[in-house]
């Protein structure tokens, strides 16, 4: 297969609608829009979710619960992620980042337990789980809270 032998499937480019010119293009006079009424109008339709006046679904479902707007939410780094750092390095946010531990640093870092951590590291982050911290120091590191 050759590059001018390749053809689009079937029904894949679709022409689009030319409304509004003429009679024998199908969409003339009231361009597809019928007559009058309320979809025949500029601006007109309804918004999303109506339902005719009758009570919308998401109205109708009991609401639950409290959103905080000022949550803050923290990129989580395992233990087990910080071995792939040589002993005695100084972990900071910004090395996450560099090393594609953390894509996004959201509101900081939080540091939890998960796996083991074989090297010796002094690691700078937000907040620290209490596993993490026991298992830091057990591993001869230092911890430091930004």
């Amino acid at each position: 297969m050759k590059l001018h032998e390749l053809k689009s499937n079937e029904g894949s480019r679709k022409a689009r609608k030319r409304l509004g010119r003429g009679m024998a293009s199908g969409f003339g006079k009231t361009s597809g829009k019928g007559h009058k009424g309320q979809n025949a109008r500029t601006g007109g339709g309804v918004r999303l979710g109506f339902e005719g006046g009758q009570t919308p679904l998401f109205q109708r479902l009991p609401k639950r619960g409290f959103t905080n707007i000022n949550r803050k939410e923290f990129a989580i780094v395992n233990l087990d992620a910080f071995n792939r750092f040589e002993d005695n390095t100084e972990v900071t946010p910004e090395l996450l980042i560099e090393t594609g531990v953390v894509s996004n640093l959201k509101s900081g870092v939080k540091v939890l337990g998960n796996g083991t951590l074989e090297k010796k590291l002094t690691i700078k982050a937000h907040k620290f789980s209490n596993a993490a911290k026991e298992a830091i120091e057990a591993a001869g590191g230092k911890i430091e809270v930004i």
